[in-house]
């Protein structure tokens, strides 16, 4: 538990057997559960994410679906659970676990229910994340804040997140994107939910055997079409909010 909230991680993860397992052992004693969505991996992912710590529970889809699925399926076993937060943390250790406390402490004190990590904050990102991945994320960043309607929030391809069951439970959760591109959809029906939303600092970590499931192939298609039907169903929703009003 941290500052009275009880706190699942939901860990998605697609062929991390090599990481997946100290990911796990790093996940702070405050945080509730652990939940490990492991997404049809042809490796023994599920088997290491089985640490035998007693707050770890490993889901696996039988078929690859998608990080945003993923996501998704953990996000339905949180709320299963009757946690106050459900918080995002990758299986690949890229997002650090002393950042926690940064993303959970804005829910706490009542000022945001949705809280993204923004590695641009950090002085470290110049040296740290790949001058590829930096245009990539700053094009992207600036699209989105325009699709999502939250023209103050940045670093939109940052999966390290936090989110109150409150805006949880404002969304539905079979509307969302459940590939690449999750982040961006999910963005902009949070702002249909009218949930706040606030960027936190969270230092960028990019190890030796980095790599991406981000390509120029993805980068053209689907994230475009994602960021065009967000931005749709986005002004849809809000005027028939107005009709209604």
């Amino acid at each position: 538990m941290y500052r009275s909230l009880r706190v699942a991680v939901v860990v998605p993860a697609y062929n991390e057997s090599r990481k997946i397992a100290a990911t796990v052992e790093t996940i702070p004693d405050f945080i509730d559960h652990i939940i490990v969505i492991d997404d049809c991996s042809a490796d023994d992912t599920s088997r290491r994410a089985a640490t035998g710590d007693a707050r770890v529970e490993v889901i696996r889809h039988r078929e690859n679906r998608g990080v945003g699925a993923a996501i998704t399926t953990g996000y339905r076993r949180a709320l299963e659970l009757s946690v106050d937060v459900a918080v995002v943390m990758a299986g690949d250790g890229q997002m650090d676990p002393t950042d926690l406390p940064a993303l959970l402490d804005p829910i706490a004190a009542g000022d945001a229910e949705y809280v993204k990590g923004n590695r641009f904050l950090h002085p470290e990102i110049w040296k740290a994340m790949p001058a590829s991945r930096i245009v990539g994320n700053v094009v992207l960043s600036a699209v989105t804040r325009v699709t999502s309607g939250y023209r103050h929030v940045f670093d939109s391809q940052c999966g390290y997140t936090a989110m109150h069951r409150r805006a949880l439970e404002r969304i539905d959760l079979d509307e969302l994107w459940t590939r690449y591109g999750y982040p961006n959809d999910l963005l902009s029906r949070l702002h249909v939910a009218k949930a706040r939303v606030t960027d936190v600092r969270v230092r960028p970590i990019y190890g030796e055997h980095w790599r991406s499931g981000i390509n120029l192939g993805t980068a053209l298609h689907p994230i475009p079409w994602v960021l065009i039907r967000s931005w749709g169903n986005r002004l849809a929703a809000q005027a028939r909010q107005r009709l209604r009003a």
